[in-house]
């Protein structure tokens, strides 16, 4: 598994595709949270950085599954996949160490938004007027949201050769997962009955739960289990061609 690993995360940065998904990732949230008026910190009268924890999941929709797009459907059309089934290394630890490269991806990609966090930090009156504690709970929601979106990447990228098709296939389950259960419950005929277990089911609920600063242990199980399903789901298809 870690050669499988460092292969992948070795892939990732001898090309342009994790440079340019990172400078994508600052370029928007600088934008949001800048310079468009209807999020800019220079147009609130307090400070905050909550506008950073709102617009990144709509990023992470079209972001993580073009950066995941290419794990497998890559191998499957350079033919290398079969090769690398022949190794001395179960389909697991192919399926897991292509994750784990993923997951690094996303942690260097998070770590210089942090440069927004610390200019909110000055910009309170008095500086360093902010709930840190809260920063810092919703920066882990945030890690959790991003680390489905990438098992989900990883499971759609396995399904099919084509990385356009595995692009869109990502951004269809995401968004869905997402968004969609909340757009469910708010249906007439779950209003007041099922509407509260329905958004439960969507990754939004559990995220917006974490982003307020309260870890909760089913919140955490809801994203591991979230996980667990979108990796088993890709070992499978990738078992079936061994």
């Amino acid at each position: 598994m870690r050669a499988v690993y460092l292969r992948e995360l070795s892939s990732y940065f001898s090309s342009m595709i994790a440079y340019i998904t990172v400078g994508l990732l600052l370029a928007v949230l600088g934008l949001v949270l800048w310079v468009f008026p209807d999020f800019s910190l220079l147009q609130t009268p307090f400070a905050s950085i909550d506008a950073l924890f709102e617009i990144a999941p709509l990023i992470f929709i079209f972001l993580i599954p073009a950066f995941t797009m290419r794990t497998f459907a890559e191998e499957k059309q350079a033919a290398t996949l079969e090769v690398l089934l022949t190794r001395p290394i179960s389909a697991w630890h192919i399926v897991t160490g292509k994750y784990l490269a993923t997951l690094s991806w996303l942690a260097i990609a998070l770590v210089p938004t942090l440069i927004y966090v610390y200019s909110i930090y000055q910009l309170g009156s008095p500086p360093g007027n902010i709930d840190l504690g809260q920063i810092g709970a919703s920066y882990f929601g945030l890690f959790l949201l991003g680390a489905v979106f990438c098992a989900i990447g990883v499971f759609a990228s396995a399904q099919t050769s084509n990385q356009i098709v595995a692009f869109v296939m990502a951004v269809f389950f995401c968004f869905v997962l997402y968004y969609g259960f909340y757009f469910i419950s708010r249906i007439a005929s779950f209003t007041g009955s099922l509407d509260a277990i329905i958004e439960s089911l969507g990754i939004d609920y559990h995220y917006h739960s974490i982003s307020r600063g309260v870890i909760e242990t089913r919140d955490l199980m809801y994203f591991i289990c979230l996980i667990g399903l979108c990796l088993t789901w890709t070992w499978v298809t990738i078992t079936k061609r061994t």
